[in-house]
């Protein structure tokens, strides 16, 4: 609005209010067109479904909302500002004339006159080369071809991702000791992990929590440590990442004897799943043995130390932890007049607990729980010094009554989908996307699995996998609800189709730019992609639009395109470098969260610099070879003309 007001006072020398009348009548389509296109986009986003639809929603409603109050901006302030505050030539370098210092004033009229002269130098050169472009359309064609076959290549090979793994200033550590290890053993386990962790620079502390597991709840035999870190503004340069503390300390972890000792990042969204990584979960159907399940996981957990792609591979699921089999000699029971309820209680009582009643002492309130004493609880030869009252009154020998009979099995036996689970833990390595993780994982658990098992993913993994594939479809929607948003506005199919030619050039470049840093294809690259199809179409929009009023002004085709791609130069090169400027501190980000805002900021500035220099020398071209071909066709015809030496000033 601003650019177009401006250009006609320069041009037309018309007072500030008229300029403004007319700049409003050529943009007012093409600002309404823009502000739908941002705004429709995003309304496939909001129907996601998961997880994943609830981070589309927080982006889609901000954005849709932003726009639409940037349109009522447009259509009413910024017009009415125009014609108050724009002032023709004698006026517009005089910035800072009130200072009454005429050097300053002087330079900076030069200084803006040199600008200006450059701009208009630029876009009679921009002119000149579209003119010449337009001799070579086919070779345009060809390009545009090339390009989209590129984007394609790019869009299946970049890995891909969910969201990308934050430092959240703490990390992991799982103790696994082997199968009947007492909590003592564990605990000392422990505190080895804690003297690794601590010899680390940049490990605030530990807390240890030995007996308790995040996959399997309590058990004698396994232990977390948490470790937080130094604050992040501490920790600044390369190495000194929560990712490169846990790769840095896992090997020492590692070679801790006696136990499994792995380190962890949290999960990346907070109650999803309970550790970084992948969370698989091997079923068995029904058809095969604990101890088959137990050997089949633990087989991929070994063989995962054979792959290049996958790290930090655990189950703490086992078939073989020792137990007592405790036998009740029912006839006995009866015989000496002791209720089975009775030896069952007693047996829970003693080398359990159970709960009382509550006290309170001192103004507080204490629980009360009964269980033999630590001395008399120690092995299973304690059992015979229990005693279980009898009908009678009478007191009985438990030993007389049950008997013990050594045996394994599992602690915990856990269900996934109503089917006995087995868990796995475990992350893709450094240099690998959580996709390809989750793909090597799937080949090796094929490879592995015995007839009557399969296997499901939980936490974030199966919130990555079920977003896998609908991507590409919300894409394709938004693309289509932008479609129709514009048929609608200019009453064409054909010029919305000219319009969204922008996309796949703004989309390969995010993708180039994605690839080039090392980043993986995640929600919040998606949602940039969702974005570059409004941003692109609105370079488009501008372009088109003018040259479909130049059209029913009498102009060719041809000539249409190059005074609209002219006309529109300056306005497209001050929204896109805008735009970018303001992406940037996404793209430079530092400190926590920086991946998510690099993952955006990436695509954005990748996708609208391809966008903003590609679309420039295609969108042209494609408009009159599109045109032209539809004019053939129309009983309406128009001209498609040539190139002429001049074309109409650009301001």
């Amino acid at each position: 609005v601003i650019e177009n007001a401006q250009r006609h006072i320069d041009a037309d020398h018309t007072d500030p209010h008229t300029a403004t009348s007319v700049a409003m009548s050529e943009v007012s389509s093409a600002v309404v067109a823009t502000s739908l296109v941002l705004i429709s986009v995003f309304v496939p986003v909001s129907f996601f479904p998961g997880t994943t639809g609830i981070l589309y929603r927080q982006f889609s409603l901000t954005i849709a909302f932003s726009i639409a109050i940037s349109l009522f901006n447009a259509l009413t302030l910024s017009p009415a500002l125009a014609a108050l505050l724009l002032r023709g030539e004698e006026y517009k370098y005089s910035l800072f004339a009130w200072t009454h210092i005429g050097w300053l004033s002087r330079s900076y009229a030069k200084f803006a006159h040199g600008v200006d002269a450059a701009i208009h130098g630029i876009a009679d050169a921009y002119g000149k080369t579209i003119c010449r472009v337009l001799r070579f359309r086919y070779v345009m064609i060809a390009l545009f071809v090339a390009g989209l076959a590129a984007t394609a290549y790019m869009y299946i090979h970049v890995p891909t991702g969910f969201v990308p793994q934050e430092d959240q200033n703490y990390f992991i550590v799982v103790v696994q000791a082997p199968p009947g290890a007492s909590l003592s053993y564990t605990t000392n386990i422990a505190k080895e992990a804690e003297k690794v962790l601590l010899a680390d620079p940049d490990v605030f502390g530990t807390f240890a929590v030995p007996g308790f597991s995040l996959s399997g709840g309590s058990s004698p035999n396994y232990g977390l440590v948490f470790a937080p870190l130094k604050p992040i503004a501490d920790r600044r340069g390369k190495g000194h990442a929560a990712s490169d503390i846990v790769a840095r300390v896992s090997p020492k972890l590692f070679g801790i004897p006696g136990a499994i000792v792995v380190a962890f990042e949290p999960p990346a969204v907070n109650g999803i799943g309970s550790f970084g990584g992948f969370q698989f979960q091997l079923q068995d159907l029904g058809r095969n043995t604990l101890q088959d399940l137990d050997t089949v996981a633990h087989k991929i957990v070994a063989g995962s130390r054979q792959r290049p792609d996958l790290q930090g591979l655990f189950t703490s699921f086992t078939a073989n932890d020792p137990q007592q089999l405790v036998k009740i000699d029912r006839e006995k029971a009866k015989a000496m007049g002791v209720p089975i309820n009775q030896v069952t209680q007693a047996l829970g009582v003693y080398m359990g607990s159970e709960y009382v009643n509550d006290f309170d002492f001192n103004n507080r309130s204490y629980r009360v729980y009964v269980q033999a004493d630590q001395p008399f609880r120690m092995n299973a030869r304690d059992l015979r010094q229990y005693y279980v009252r009898s009908d009678t009154n009478g007191l009985v020998p438990l030993g007389n009554i049950v008997s013990l009979q050594e045996t394994s099995g599992p602690q915990v036996i856990n269900h996934f989908n109503l089917f006995r689970s087995a868990e796995i833990d475990g992350a893709a390595a450094p240099g690998y996307s959580s996709s390809q993780g989750i793909q090597a994982m799937s080949d090796l658990a094929k490879n592995n699995m015995l007839q009557g098992m399969a296997f499901t993913w939980s936490g974030l993994a199966l919130e990555e996998v079920e977003a896998a594939g609908k991507a590409i479809i919300i894409f394709a929607l938004g693309l289509f609800v932008v479609y129709l948003t514009l048929s609608a506005q200019y009453e064409s199919f054909v010029l919305p189709f000219i319009i969204l030619l922008a996309v796949p050039m703004a989309v390969l470049g995010a993708l180039l730019f994605i690839s080039g840093r090392g980043l993986v294809d995640d929600v919040y690259v998606q949602i940039g992609l969702v974005m570059l199809i409004g941003l692109s179409a609105k370079n488009s929009i501008l372009i088109v639009e003018f040259a479909e009023q130049l059209i029913d002004q009498g102009r060719t085709i041809t000539n249409a395109a190059i005074e609209a791609a002219e006309l529109r130069l300056r306005p497209i090169l001050m929204t896109s470098f805008a735009f970018l400027f303001g992406v940037l501190p996404l793209y430079f980000a530092t400190g926590a969260g920086k991946l998510g805002r690099h993952s955006v900021g990436t695509a954005i500035v990748g996708g609208m610099l391809f966008s903003t220099v590609l679309n420039l020398f295609f969108i042209p071209v494609l408009y009159v070879i599109v045109k032209t071909l539809l004019a053939s066709f129309s009983k309406k015809k128009v001209e498609s003309g040539s190139c002429e030496p001049e074309v109409s000033q650009a301001a």
